[in-house]
């Protein structure tokens, strides 16, 4: 038998799960578009900006950058 907590604990569940799934949807949507736009810029203001952030980030964007777009950034 299912009784109504149990129902009540499975949708706040679903909830919370659908939640995590778009955050990391946003983010990879996001990040997506980012990597994008660096590659549409000229190689000076790549950096600058790419100098900017973090260093685990920058290192992800610059990879990603030598993979979809063989561009090469300076490290």
């Amino acid at each position: 038998m299912v009784s109504g907590t149990d129902i009540t604990v499975w949708i706040i569940s679903a909830l919370i799960a659908a939640g995590i799934g778009w955050s990391k949807y946003a983010k990879y949507k996001s990040r997506d578009k980012l990597v994008r736009d660096l590659a549409a810029m000229d190689p000076e203001r790549r950096e600058k900006i790419l100098s900017r952030l973090q260093p685990d980030l920058q290192m992800e964007i610059r990879q990603e950058l030598m993979k979809r777009f063989r561009l090469k950034t300076d490290i």
